[in-house]
């Protein structure tokens, strides 16, 4: 784990982005609350948004799109290929960190199934929003989801490749895997 870097006019307080640069601290500028854009902008109060959430070592990626979009049906994919549920249908958000509704904690919507119980995580720090929809372009620019402030993948969830695009989109955006060109380039 690097150091933090220390800013004495900070007073203790900073955020961490990261990208496919590594991690960056930011601190306020003196005199000012405010962090530089770009770094993950702190929620004051939690936000409940219509998503699904799962995340692979407690990092989170969000999975967002249209009902009916398929993020039940890529969640229970993903689940498959190790990742744990942290929300399905509704996720709350706060300061960069994805929940379960408690009212929904640990259910997951299967269609022609039904509603099922199954373990869970609490939490998740999210790094990665997947829109799910065609792709408009073969070789995405970079860009960024505007609230919170994350990069974002857009997937076709019925590709049978979905799981794993999410999954190097995830090692993308966290810079284990370098892009030279696409959704994550520099």
């Amino acid at each position: 784990m690097p150091d933090i870097p220390t800013d004495p006019g900070s007073c203790g307080r900073y955020i961490v982005s990261v990208d496919h640069a590594g991690p960056r601290w930011h601190f306020p500028s003196p005199g000012t609350s405010g962090f530089p854009s770009g770094a993950y902008r702190l929620t004051l109060r939690p936000m409940q948004i219509h998503a699904s959430c799962a995340s692979r070592r407690g990092v989170g990626v969000l999975l967002v799109g249209p009902p009916g979009s398929g993020k039940s049906d890529l969640l229970l994919r993903l689940l498959a290929r190790g990742f744990d549920l942290v929300s399905d249908d509704r996720t709350e958000i706060a300061d960069g960190v994805a929940r379960p509704v408690p009212a929904l904690a640990g259910l997951l919507e299967v269609r022609g199934l039904g509603i099922v119980r199954l373990p869970h995580v609490a939490s998740a720090r999210l790094a990665l929003v997947a829109q799910l929809g065609q792709p408009l372009a073969r070789m995405p620019s970079p860009t960024r989801d505007e609230e919170l402030g994350l990069p974002i993948a857009t997937i076709d969830p019925h590709v049978a490749s979905a799981p794993e695009r999410v999954t190097l989109a995830l090692d993308c955006a966290l810079g284990q895997v370098s892009q030279v060109a696409g959704a994550f380039a520099p």
